[in-house]
């Protein structure tokens, strides 16, 4: 009989907790530990609560984290539901990407802007008691104590590193990969040429990528329906793409694809847009003595699959249930063992899949388009599909679901 989560179990000690970092899964972790009973406490280098970049999808498992953590309620008022994600290639006219989500209400996505899911889990970790502590950012480690500002803070029981991709606490040494991305928010226009629950791409090959991705609404500006939209160039060609007239940017997407026009505002510009750059590896074993990795301070892929925020909400909650089955040393190796084969399959599936979507390839857009896009349609593997972008192909943490005999 496994022990159901909650119940009088050794790791129900509370302990001190230090989080470095304020992300998406910094705060769920504040959020959850705190309300079992840990004592909280986040570092960050912000000085006044504020989120970075634009929008992002979250997955149905990174939903039930949400539900978790208290914040889902606040994040389905404010983003949009996702139910299909569509792509086409314009050289060919083919459609090369077309995925559904599941029928029922909690098997779709949620494209959310990062500030309205940032918002969400700040209040719940505030609400849950989690202290956090801006304008200090963490330089590194001594022993159980952070270093921040200079100062020692501590010492902590245990040390989470959610600092993600450019983590001071975190040995992971990753790859940079080829391409990456400009992102900006626009308005979502009253006319728009695609539906509002849709991610929706177009593509030259595999070196050139638009896309749009409805994000409801933020806190500021609740009436005010936003896109994210989003440009895939070769990572080492942007500055050379914000050096160039913005107008000529706008005349070449618009060739492209003449309905993102809808999506372009006439007082946009290069200042309204944000560089986002990729990486991958992982950390053979994400803790150490007192301390956990979680996120990208643990694991790094492409975007392609859309799991990013959710691996680090996984994260998260893959920590707090493993604390709560035991000691705190046993309880990392559990979190480890937990994680280690979704973390895997979804790296695994991400490298596989970029190159056909992001790449100088002539040869792999071909095999894209021809075989492995109608094999996409083909009974039983839309199914199959759909569990990965769920999130769900393999259980997010198995070994930690209670289950009963």
């Amino acid at each position: 009989m496994v022990v159901a989560a909650g119940a009088a179990i050794v790791g129900a000690m509370k302990q001190e907790i230090a989080i470095a970092g304020a992300g998406i899964g910094g705060l769920a972790a504040a959020a959850l530990l705190a309300a079992d009973g840990h004592k909280v406490t986040v570092f960050d280098q912000f000085d006044a609560p504020r989120p970075v970049g634009s929008g992002l999808v979250i997955q149905p498992v990174g939903m039930d984290v949400l539900t978790a953590c208290g914040a889902a309620p606040e994040a389905l008022a404010r983003g949009t539901p996702i139910a299909t994600m569509f792509g086409d290639e314009v050289a060919r006219n083919r459609t090369v990407l077309s995925v559904a989500y599941g029928k029922s209400a909690d098997r779709k996505g949620l494209g959310i802007h990062r500030a309205a899911l940032f918002g969400a889990l700040y209040d719940a970790a505030q609400t849950a008691g989690a202290t956090i502590v801006a304008s200090s950012p963490v330089a590194g480690r001594d022993g159980q104590y952070v270093s921040v500002g200079g100062r020692l803070e501590g010492p902590f029981d245990l040390i989470v590193d959610a600092l993600g991709a450019g983590s001071t606490l975190s040995p992971l040494r990753s790859r940079a990969l080829p391409y990456g991305a400009v992102w900006a928010t626009v308005p979502w226009p009253i006319d728009a040429p695609f539906p509002e629950d849709r991610l929706t791409q177009r593509y030259r090959r595999a070196d050139r990528m638009l896309g749009v991705l409805p994000v409801g609404t933020m806190r500021e500006a609740a009436g005010k329906r936003l896109a994210a939209i989003f440009y895939s160039l070769k990572a080492d060609a942007i500055d050379t793409h914000f050096s160039r007239p913005f107008a000529a940017w706008r005349a070449e997407a618009e060739a492209l694809w003449p309905e993102f026009k809808a999506f372009l505002p006439e007082d946009l510009g290069h200042a309204d847009f944000t560089r986002a750059t990729y990486t991958h590896g992982t950390l053979k074993r994400p803790y150490d003595d007192g301390m956990v990795h979680i996120g990208d301070a643990a694991h790094r892929a492409s975007p392609q699959l859309g799991q990013g925020a959710n691996m680090a909400l996984l994260d998260a909650r893959a920590l707090q249930l493993s604390l709560r089955q035991a000691s705190r040393e046993e309880a990392m190796r559990r979190y480890a063992m937990a994680r280690r084969w979704h973390v895997w399959l979804y790296q695994m599936m991400s490298a596989s899949f970029t190159p056909q979507y992001q790449s100088d390839s002539r040869a792999l857009p071909v095999l894209r388009d021809r075989v492995l896009a109608p094999l996409s349609r083909t009974f039983p593997v839309p199914a199959i599909l759909t569990k990965l972008v769920c999130g769900d192909l393999v259980p997010p943490m198995a070994s930690l679901t209670p289950r009963s005999d």
